[in-house]
């Protein structure tokens, strides 16, 4: 059935329907009809987006496991596998960016949430024969980048669904709470590995090659196939799609020549970036650097603060205005990295590891803040820019500019998330090329000090001083 069927036959505003009349500026309709439909679309949209994050980081739990099973990869195969589905997700964002306006919010939704189960179900499978080849497993982890790509359509989806004052808050639980499930991954699978979840279904078990217990690591991948399931037929049924939000690729690609577009994925670099770079590379920096202490008994908690404190940073964004709290956020960012640089031991020796946990744990709360704020930012500049642009037209003028702007601020939030993606792989990146060239990662987080500075100079000339182009 086209588009239009949809919109003629199904115009209120049941779960599975098409709106044709969403309305969430007027007072009267959210309270009514608005704000129902805009928090069960949120409720479905949270878990999906979770699911999605969990698959997005599987390598970084399943690659440890590899060698033990006979898989006789290099440790250099085993970063690129943890590496490509940052690589692969970052690089799918830029084209989910787009999609929600074209095909709908529902129907992607339910779309980018069964296509998970491409990757968990195949790597299930290739785990129980140690013959499959590593370009298997290559192949597997670009198809996790679904999961890391999802966050920029879910973004964009939801941000149609809220008033204006009410998406820093709606942005952010749909963030936070999606970004959960990096720690529910690195929690659940080092867990559900060691017993056989599903019996004789799941498979047999695989024999460990230094002895041991024998583990089942198909586990890994099929833990999350009866979710995705779930929520793949919940979105398509509970979720609506929005003809307000309907645009051609070509009125959302006019964000390309927008100077804020890529002020603000110069920002989300800084928080998101750092987020989703700090989760991957935290392990590996501890283990590097600290030897004697177990990395995996701490590394979903930084993930957990960062992602819970999202939602917190939305909702103070709200009340304070984004651009105050992301400048102190980088502020404080710059403060705590030079803290983990003070922990750290020198040619080996010294060091305090709860200093730098502690240290690190500022950058994973400060980061997570400022992916709330940073995104609270998108849509005020923007409305600001259309509001200027129809200062001089009629009210149909100024209608349909401030329908402009909510099509470009959508594209802005879901293609900064793709930009700022990257950073899950050049900040472990920048750890080992530091480490190799120097022999600590000191360099590297003086490089990320020089980039907050950056960030800081760019939050206060343009959207925080008195006087600034565009205050928000």
């Amino acid at each position: 059935m086209s588009a239009s069927r949809d919109v003629g036959k199904q115009s209120r505003s049941g779960p599975g329907r098409v709106i044709s009349d969403w309305k969430p500026e007027d007072p009267d309709y959210w309270e009514h009809t608005g704000k129902k439909v805009a928090n069960r679309n949120l409720v479905i949209s949270i878990p999906s987006l979770l699911l999605a994050f969990s698959v997005w980081v599987l390598f970084s739990s399943v690659t440890i496991s590899l060698p033990k099973i006979g898989f006789n990869f290099t440790t250099d195969q085993l970063f690129w596998l943890v590496a490509l589905p940052s690589l692969s997700g970052a690089t799918l964002r830029i084209f989910y960016s787009f999609v929600i306006p074209i095909f709908g919010g529902r129907r992607w939704t339910a779309l980018s949430t069964a296509s998970l189960l491409l990757p968990t179900l195949w790597l299930g499978f290739a785990v129980q024969n140690p013959a499959t080849p590593y370009w298997v497993f290559v192949m597997i982890a670009i198809l996790c980048g679904f999961g890391g790509a999802n966050f920029s359509s879910s973004m964009s989806n939801i941000s149609f669904f809220y008033p204006k004052q009410r998406q820093g808050m709606a942005l952010g639980l749909n963030a936070g709470l999606g970004n959960v499930g990096v720690s529910v991954s690195q929690a659940v699978v080092p867990l559900v590995i060691t017993v056989g979840v599903f019996g004789a279904l799941g498979g047999a078990p695989q024999a460990v090659v230094d002895g041991g217990a024998p583990l089942f690591v198909q586990n890994a991948g099929f833990i999350w196939v009866p979710f995705i399931a779930f929520f793949a037929i919940a979105a398509w049924f509970g979720m609506n799609d929005l003809t307000s939000a309907r645009s051609s690729f070509s009125e959302q690609a006019v964000i390309f020549r927008r100077k804020h577009n890529w002020l603000m994925c110069w920002l989300y670099i800084g928080t998101f970036g750092s987020y989703i770079g700090f989760s991957a590379g935290f392990p590996m920096l501890v283990k590097s650097q600290f030897p004697d202490v177990n990395p995996l008994a701490y590394a979903f908690i930084g993930p957990l603060l960062g992602a819970l404190m999202r939602s917190v940073g939305g909702s103070m964004a709200d009340r304070w205005g984004g651009a105050r709290l992301t400048f102190w956020v980088f502020a404080l960012m710059i403060a705590a990295v030079f803290g983990v640089l003070h922990f750290l031991p020198s040619n080996g020796q010294g060091g305090n590891f709860y200093g730098f946990l502690l240290s690190f744990m500022a950058l994973f709360v400060l980061s997570g803040i400022g992916n709330g704020t940073t995104f609270r930012m998108i849509p005020v500049i923007f409305r600001t820019l259309h509001d200027r642009l129809s200062a001089n037209e009629g009210a149909e003028g100024k209608k349909a500019a401030a329908h402009q702007a909510s099509i470009e601020s959508a594209a802005v939030v879901g293609f900064s998330g793709a930009i700022g993606a990257y950073g899950g792989f050049f900040i472990p990146k920048s750890y080992g090329s530091s480490i190799t060239l120097t022999g600590s990662p000191d360099m590297a987080l003086y490089g990320f000090i020089a980039f907050y500075i950056t960030c800081l100079a760019v939050t206060w000339w343009w959207y925080y001083r008195r006087g600034a182009e565009t205050p928000c």
